[in-house]
């Protein structure tokens, strides 16, 4: 008996020969195509229909890389450039572009089409060196890049200078390596592309300058201006005033104007014109008549006219015009402390002492004792306040008007700058002595000189020995001091504590002999021998009419050497 076959149902039948069509169909365009590229496929104008993916390669690399853009022009903010895209990382990926072009692969769909229809354009693939583009970014951004600039106000010589506000640009690298790859890809080496970039608005703009301008910049030059000071009456031009003008934006923008009044109270026309203003206070002058003080020079209050002053009374006028330009400038003044009016209130209204010391003539002496007596006449002592010599005097330089003379140094005569001085040092201590106050620091020279009282001289040294008196009489002190060529004197003028004051002198003891000696210093001076001695001497107070107490001062002299100069 046959086997009996069951026929298939009409759908399957159709379908498997569906299944057979196509399946042929895939094989035949496999055959067809062969891994060939399709026919009129280009990629960027370039034909590589019909070749193998190896012949369409090269023929790419000969055309499309020949034919891309040599330079993208670019701009950032208002400032343009150029990026080379090979240093850029910017190229044409073949392989890519030729996997774009056969996307089809093995896809049975896409094969079978191949068939039915022909290849069109294809656009390349670029890829991008993320790394290399940054680089050449960031050293185009140091070109390309706009620093922001406020708007300025300045004045020079008498005109009014402006600076326009700019706004500032910074490129986005990040940003911008992904802009250039479109130019890039359309090859489009003529336009421009605009570079993203981080913006910077000015804070002071255009419209803040142009306020500026017309408010107060151009006023201010427009006319000079007139001020009075302490009764000097000047005028200063714009152009001057111009040199320490300026104007600074404050934390919201806004300009605001602003004076030097250092640099103008120093130039030239200002500084002229205040010259003749006593900047300090000068005592009340006093004298002697017989024993009674007397004003012999009336005070004078000190006149100052600092920098804010200056600029306060300046910075008004420059915005008005015509005669409202003129002002005037607050004075400082400064009261002296001795005025005709007050002196006898301050106790100062006797003689309290006074000393004379004579000495030969000498040029240097000369010189020397009269810059001191200068710098410490008309000094004013209060109660209980201390003098001091070295801060009255100051440091016996040349700057400070002292030449060199012959003192003792080192138990010798030699030549230093100041010699001369200890003559000044004597004659303040003696009316010190004798007006019954406190010595607080005094020293004797080393060896005793002939034409001082023994026991009652002193001596000075910068940095080392000073002279100082503490003023316990109770009442103000006024030294007055005066020299000539061979003498100074110096008199206490204040109220005084005791009817007299007196002096004792005790007998030499230890009495030693100098020796003989030659020195080759080039600064030696010769000096004749002197025996070295102690002595000491008795300061005796007096009140109504008998003594009240002593007060004893020791001094120890060296002897003083033959010296012949060699």
């Amino acid at each position: 008996m046959r086997p009996r076959i069951a026929s298939l149902p009409p759908v399957a039948l159709a379908g498997g020969a569906l299944t057979v069509g196509i399946g042929g169909l895939y094989l035949v365009g496999l055959l067809l195509t062969g891994g060939e590229i399709e026919t009129g496929t280009t990629v960027r104008g370039v034909d590589i229909g019909g070749l193998s993916r190896e012949e369409a390669a090269r023929k790419l690399e000969r055309h499309l890389v020949a034919d891309g853009p040599r330079e993208l022009a670019v701009q950032v903010g208002d400032r343009r450039g150029a990026v080379d895209p090979r240093q850029a990382g910017l190229a044409f990926d073949i392989r890519e572009t030729l996997d774009r072009a056969t996307s089809t692969g093995a896809d049975p769909v896409g094969v079978i089409g191949g068939l039915f229809r022909s290849g069109g354009a294809v656009e390349p693939v670029v890829r991008t060196d993320e790394d290399r583009a940054r680089a050449t970014l960031g050293k185009l951004a140091k070109t390309l890049d706009t620093r922001v600039r406020d708007g300025a106000v300045s004045f020079d010589d008498g005109r009014v200078e402006q600076v326009a506000p700019r706004t500032g640009y910074a490129l986005d690298v990040d940003a911008a390596i992904g802009a250039l790859r479109a130019p890039f890809l359309r090859g489009a080496g003529d336009s421009v592309t605009v570079l993203p970039a981080r913006e910077t608005a000015p804070k002071v703009t255009a419209e803040e300058v142009r306020r500026a301008v017309r408010g107060f910049a151009r006023p201010a030059m427009s006319a000079p201006v007139t001020l009075t000071a302490g009764g000097e009456r000047f005028t200063i031009t714009p152009a001057v005033l111009g040199e320490y003008l300026s104007m600074r934006p404050d934390d919201t923008g806004r300009l605001t104007p602003g004076l030097d009044g250092k640099g103008l109270r120093a130039a030239p026309v200002v500084a002229d014109a205040l010259k003749n203003l006593p900047a300090t206070p000068r005592n009340a002058r006093l004298g002697l008549e017989g024993d009674r003080a007397v004003v012999t020079a009336d005070a004078r209050a000190g006149v100052e006219i600092t920098d804010k002053a200056l600029g306060k009374a300046v910075l008004p006028l420059l915005t008005r015009s015509g005669t409202a330009r003129t002002g005037a400038v607050t004075a400082r003044h400064t009261q002296p402390e001795i005025t005709r009016e007050n002196a006898a209130r301050l106790g100062l209204t006797e003689k309290l002492s006074s000393f004379t010391v004579r000495f030969e003539p000498a040029a240097y002496r000369t010189t020397n004792v009269g810059r001191a007596v200068d710098l410490i006449n008309g000094s004013l002592v209060m109660p209980d306040e201390t003098w001091s010599f070295n801060r009255t005097v100051g440091e016996r330089t040349e700057a400070n008007g002292f030449v060199d003379g012959v003192m003792i140094y080192d138990d010798q005569y030699t030549k230093a700058p100041g010699g001369g001085v200890s003559a000044v040092a004597t004659t303040v201590f003696n009316a010190m002595f004798f007006a019954g106050v406190k010595p607080v620091e005094y020293g004797a020279h080393s060896f005793y000189i002939e034409r001082y009282p023994e026991g009652r001289e002193a001596t000075v040294a910068w940095g080392s020995l000073d002279l100082k008196f503490a003023n316990d009489s109770g009442k103000a002190l006024y030294i007055q001091a005066e020299s000539t060529d061979t003498s100074l004197t110096v008199n206490f003028i204040g109220t005084k504590k005791y009817d007299e004051i007196t002096s004792v002198k005790g007998p030499r003891t230890d009495v030693r002999e100098p020796e003989t000696k030659v020195s080759t210093d080039e600064r030696c001076v010769p000096q004749t021998p002197l025996e070295g001695f102690d002595v000491t001497v008795e300061r005796v107070f007096h009140d109504d009419g008998r003594e009240v107490r002593r007060e004893p001062f020791r001094t120890h002299y060296s002897p003083r050497d033959e010296i012949t100069c060699d």
